[in-house]
């Protein structure tokens, strides 16, 4: 049975593949390209940081790390939102993509809060 350290490792990264796949999914217009890119940036930086997290060296390394992650789990969601808030995207197309962020950040959240607390 994979730890909770692996299991998060892989289910960063098959977001991040969904992000990508939204992003070549997006119309190409000039304001999905830009939203887009953002999106795709941000989405992708929760696995590449979260690696990261795993590699840490100190709890403040961790902690720091991990916050990173939190934050650009936050900021994919606001990504996201801009692109159905706009009329980019359909809210249908993304209601999988956006519970999963959100859940990312309560998790991340939540072992940031608990690492802080130590």
């Amino acid at each position: 049975m994979p730890s909770q350290p692996e299991e998060l490792r892989e289910r960063t990264k098959q977001f991040a593949i969904r992000i990508v796949k939204l992003f070549r999914a997006l119309p190409k217009t000039e304001e999905a390209r830009v939203l887009g890119k953002q999106v795709l940036r941000s989405g992708t930086s929760v696995a590449a940081n979260y690696r990261a997290v795993c590699r840490s060296r100190s709890r403040a390394d961790f902690i720091s790390k991990l916050a990173v992650v939190t934050e650009e789990a936050d900021e994919t969601v606001f990504w996201l939102e801009l692109l159905v808030e706009t009329g980019i995207v359909r809210k249908t197309q993304l209601e999988k993509l956006l519970t999963e962020a959100n859940e990312l950040i309560r998790i991340f959240g939540s072992s940031l809060h608990t690492a802080r607390s130590k």
